[in-house]
């Protein structure tokens, strides 16, 4: 045993043990330093986006426990300083519904049958196309005591949007069609197109009287040619809700069409209530 130990073998393998265990260390230690960094980044600015306020993210969250609000790329309370929601901070109960609004293709009514017989509030980001082709349900959605926000008129990627003058436009445009046709103003709510946004737009929408609303959970319901069954859906819907969430979904699903009147009773069996946007952003 003890020629063994002295062989020139044992001590190149012994070598190499050490060696590959300091690597392992040394890799640990690089891991930790940019992870450290990364969250020190967001628990002192609150926000994950990149330092130049100018490039572009989109919005995306990290569940990290069943039952309670995701991580997002920036912080509820960072947000909040340019009129930005995408979460309540509280333990109670409450879910805040949203629609995002591309075209019409059949799915909507079954969804506003569904609300009705929930007396569940909801808000509609609707786009231009939506406005233009299907003005009655628009108009049903206001009826029903629903609130209307502002997806943009062509659906772009905002974060492009150079000046307030080319950011306010795509925002009045809609909004001055929707009041000719509905007869009243539409709400400041404005939520970015595919979540893609820049700390310079969330400045240019506050300066502009704009409220911007992400989102605390969603899933993937708008692949015309994929929809996930009524199974998939719940198991992301009901397993990740959380107290204070703001829910998205989209219009154009036809598994939303199918299941949102079962999906509000088990969401009600959980103890949940639904409320207007304006409780989450303080009345405005």
């Amino acid at each position: 045993m003890k020629n063994l130990l002295n062989s020139k073998g044992f001590k190149e393998l012994a070598a190499g043990k050490e060696w590959k265990k300091w690597v392992g260390v040394g890799l640990l230690f690089v891991c930790s330093f940019f992870g450290g960094r990364l969250a020190a980044q967001f628990r002192d600015t609150g926000s994950l986006l990149p330092a130049n306020a100018d490039a572009a993210g989109s919005w995306g969250l990290s569940f990290q426990e069943e039952g309670r609000a995701p991580v997002g790329n920036a912080s509820a309370s960072y947000l909040k300083d340019y009129d930005a929601y995408y979460v309540k901070e509280t333990e109670e109960k409450i879910i805040y519904l949203t629609f995002d609004c591309g075209f019409e293709n059949g799915n909507t009514p079954a969804i506003l049958d569904a609300l009705k017989k929930h007396q569940a509030p909801a808000t509609f980001f609707i786009v231009g196309n939506f406005m233009e082709t299907s003005p009655d349900l628009v108009k049903r959605m206001v009826a029903e005591g629903h609130t209307v926000g502002n997806h943009t008129y062509h659906h772009p990627n905002m974060s492009k949007m150079g000046t307030k003058e080319e950011f306010l436009g795509e925002l009045k445009s809609l909004e001055e069609l929707y009041e000719k046709t509905v007869g009243q103003p539409m709400s400041a709510y404005y939520r970015p197109p595919q979540g893609i946004y820049s700390e310079s737009n969330l400045k240019m929408a506050k300066d502009l009287g704009y409220q911007t609303i992400f989102w605390s959970l969603a899933y993937v319901d708008w692949k015309q040619d994929s929809q996930p069954t009524k199974e998939e859906a719940f198991d992301k819907l009901l397993g990740r809700i959380h107290p204070g969430a703001v829910v998205l979904l989209h219009n154009t699903s036809s598994t939303n069409g199918q299941i949102l009147d079962e999906l509000l009773s088990k969401w009600e069996e959980m103890g949940y209530q639904f409320r207007p946007l304006s409780d989450l952003t303080g009345g405005q």
